[in-house]
């Protein structure tokens, strides 16, 4: 790891500060100091780009204006009003924090790192955002984009999210952080690595700091930072019943655990090994919900990535035979007719099945939402 003299130390942060201070983009969240705004913009954009996150931001607070309106909602609404962006865990955590901060913390939300990391879905990162941002407290932050600007500066051979490199980053934060300027300072290194050190193309000529990366003065900066090996993700292959009772579909609701927890969805399952997708079908759909269909013909295939795993979704469209919905793998069902499911959350892989079997029904382009 690279030292920086302290007069480049000085000149990092008031090139910084000053750069920003032209070219910070006019962000919705950036106009108020608001703690619940700052968190639920914050938690938004954990893995999830700024352009995807300002619609949802706006549409989420003229919903649930305040963190009382939130806690009072029913989870089904909050979900829906999350369906698109992903990691749904982050949603339901909202939820349960918002309940805490209403009921126990008489709607204020803690001002300090240490107890913002107590509540549901805050952690290391999103703690030290929401008390810089909105409390003024002199603590950093380090995000992806942070750890690839620095990794490049300060010419850092190894993996920045090794432990021990996340914690010499830390240290060299804490020096270098402005007194009471932690707000404008953590938003300028994020600035800086969402719109010029980016991954593959960073753009060093517009940089403000691009005489004292040490990247940039070795022509490694299209190398750095150095990732470590990622295991190869799974990929499931997973059997769907589009079934109808008359005219109506039934979907099922997921237990509220786990990655897409509390959505509704299409019922089925993965397919074991050397089991035919209809076998999988017919297995699944006993198994989960004790019922009985015949297939009548397979839909378009879909496929859909995660961040962990890769899923080929076989969509079949099916008739209900016998069997009242049980719910043994699921905590919820309904018989809903196609102009309805856009009432209820979905997967974004499912919603791939609506778009590709319910277009006319449902009246959707091909790049409209169910939101």
């Amino acid at each position: 790891m690279r030292k920086l003299s302290s007069d480049q130390q000085r000149a990092f942060v008031q090139h910084l500060l000053r750069w920003y201070k032209k070219n910070q983009r006019p962000l919705p969240w950036r106009e108020t100091r608001d703690p619940y705004s700052i968190w639920v913009s914050e938690v938004m954009l954990q893995q999830t780009r700024v352009s995807t996150v300002t619609p949802y931001f706006e549409g989420f607070l003229e919903r649930f204006p305040t963190v009382e309106a939130l806690a009072k909602a029913p989870l089904d609404s909050v979900l829906k009003a999350w369906e698109g962006l992903g990691y749904y865990s982050r949603a339901r955590n909202l939820h349960r924090t918002a309940q805490i901060v209403s009921t126990q913390l008489n709607g204020r939300f803690p001002d300090t790192r240490a107890a913002l990391l107590e509540l549901p879905g805050i952690g290391k990162y999103t703690s030290a955002a929401i008390a810089s941002i909105a409390f003024d407290c002199d603590v950093p932050v380090l995000d992806g984009n942070v750890r690839r600007v620095l990794a490049r500066v300060l010419y850092i051979k190894r993996d920045p999210k090794l432990p021990k490199i996340e914690k010499e980053l830390d240290a060299f934060l804490r020096k270098i952080l402005p007194n009471k300027k932690a707000a404008s300072f953590n938003q300028a290194l994020m600035e800086l690595g969402a719109m010029i050190c980016l991954p593959k193309t960073p753009n060093c000529p517009k940089c403000p700091v691009e005489k004292l990366c040490g990247a940039r003065r070795t022509g490694v900066e299209r190398i750095l930072p150095v990732k470590s090996k990622r295991p190869a993700r799974p990929h499931h292959h997973v059997a769907i019943g589009v079934i109808w009772k008359d005219s109506k579909l039934l979907i099922t609701q997921r237990h509220h655990e786990g990655l897409l927890g509390g959505l509704w969805e299409f019922p089925g399952g993965k397919r074991h090994p050397e089991e035919s997708l209809e076998e999988c079908l017919h297995r699944e759909l006993k198994e989960e919900l004790n019922i009985e269909v015949s297939i009548k013909q397979q839909l378009p295939t879909v496929q859909h990535e995660y961040s962990h795993f890769r899923v080929t979704l076989y969509p079949f469209e099916c008739k209900w035979l016998r069997g009242r919905p049980q719910e043994i793998g699921c905590i919820d069902w309904a018989w809903v007719k196609p102009q309805e499911l856009k009432n209820y959350a979905f997967p974004r892989a499912n919603q791939k099945i609506f778009r590709a079997r319910f277009e006319r029904e449902l009246n959707l382009s091909s790049n409209s939402s169910l939101l």
